[in-house]
């Protein structure tokens, strides 16, 4: 018999992760002893418990614009090398102990300048931080790989030297480049020059779109851009209509982005939060499912939201009955979308998640 599907077993499945911001998913205890460590004061509160249900809270708003503002008080301990090398460490170890055995996490490095420290230096603490991370996982007998995208912040005027520090990285476990960002009035056509530079060096990049903005987002994300993945890409839905058969007719782009298998980060609980879903149920994930796009399922912030890939996936499978083969399905969606090398994610298909998902379905 199949093992009944709970949390607690959900928990044990493997599972990959391609959207997960580092700033946005860090412990209470850690803000607070960073805080302390770095004289910061503008926490809400010191209180641990009182301060993870404030970061809830205050991102369960509907606005993208509200819910980033959560983020400046974790960039606020994230400014030295030991902080970002603590924050990426913790990451690492509380993804494994999750189950995920793959994750491509993001992190504006532009963002970490405040107390001097260069962006290279950004980037190796943090990629320290992961493998440090990692090992210990590993010690505790759950193995994850960690690589980084590096993030442009679409408001700013970065992009292209950010495009240079992915080429930079690219052998020392930096998978690719993001920009990320408020949407609106910030086209991803702007950094142009960056995502050309990338095609120009074969090195591998995804686009927020599709979140707080709708279809010209995703239009020009990729048409002009060239993304290889979209980033929440929820929006899609609004080119699909389905009729009162519920049978569904995909538009021009709808069409495109599934004939050419595009991945969608989606992240349901994020995306309701910030105004791009009303509930989890009538979340578009579940149309997008059925008309068999590349979808896959992400935390996006997993402070900030509340979440871990346990929940998300709990939280499908109450909503849409999703049994332990649809789990698999959006599990080996996201590692054939990683941007690892195609030899390494296939071992890591066939070596780790295919055995996984067996064992819970014999």
């Amino acid at each position: 018999m199949p093992t009944p599907l709970t949390a607690d077993t959900i928990r044990t499945a493997p599972k990959v992760l391609l959207h997960d911001h580092l700033d946005g998913g860090l412990r209470p205890a850690t803000i607070v002893e960073l805080a302390a460590e770095c004289g910061y004061e503008g926490l809400p509160t010191t209180d641990v418990d009182a301060l993870g249900r404030w970061f809830t809270e205050s991102a369960d708003s509907g606005s993208l614009v509200r819910y980033l503002e959560t983020f400046d008080q974790t960039l606020a301990v994230m400014q030295t090398r030991e902080g970002l090398t603590r924050v990426a460490s913790e990451c690492a170890q509380d993804l494994a102990a999750d189950g995920v055995v793959y994750a491509e996490v993001r992190f504006a490095p532009e963002q970490h300048l405040q107390r001097g420290l260069t962006l290279p230096q950004v980037v190796q603490a943090v990629l320290d931080g992961f493998a440090e991370g990692s090992r210990t996982a590993a010690e505790s007998g759950r193995g994850i790989r960690v690589r980084a995208l590096l993030t442009a912040m679409r408001q700013a005027a970065r992009s292209r030297e950010i495009a240079e520090l992915v080429v930079a990285f690219r052998d020392k476990e930096v998978a690719g480049f993001d920009i990320a960002g408020a949407e609106a009035g910030f086209p991803p056509s702007r950094h142009l020059d960056a995502f050309e530079y990338l095609q120009r060096e074969n090195s591998h990049f995804t686009i927020h779109a599709g979140e707080a903005f709708g279809l010209p987002s995703i239009w020009e994300a990729i048409q002009w851009c060239g993304a290889e993945r979209l980033g929440h890409g929820v929006r899609i839905v609004d080119d699909i209509s389905v009729d009162d058969e519920g049978s569904a007719t995909l538009g021009l782009l709808a069409g495109y982005v599934r004939d050419r298998r595009i991945p969608l980060e989606m992240a349901p609980t994020s995306n309701i939060q910030t105004g791009a879903a009303t509930s989890i149920a009538t979340h578009p994930i579940g149309l997008l499912t059925d008309l068999r796009f590349r979808v896959t399922v992400n935390t996006d912030n997993r402070l900030m939201s509340g979440v871990s890939m346990t929940s998300e996936m709990t939280a499908l499978v109450e909503a849409f009955g999703y049994d332990w083969h649809r789990l698999q399905w959006f599990t080996i969606n996201a590692m054939k979308s990683s941007f690892l090398p195609f030899d390494e994610r296939l071992a890591i298909i066939e070596n780790i998640i295919k055995p996984g998902y067996t064992a819970l379905t014999v």
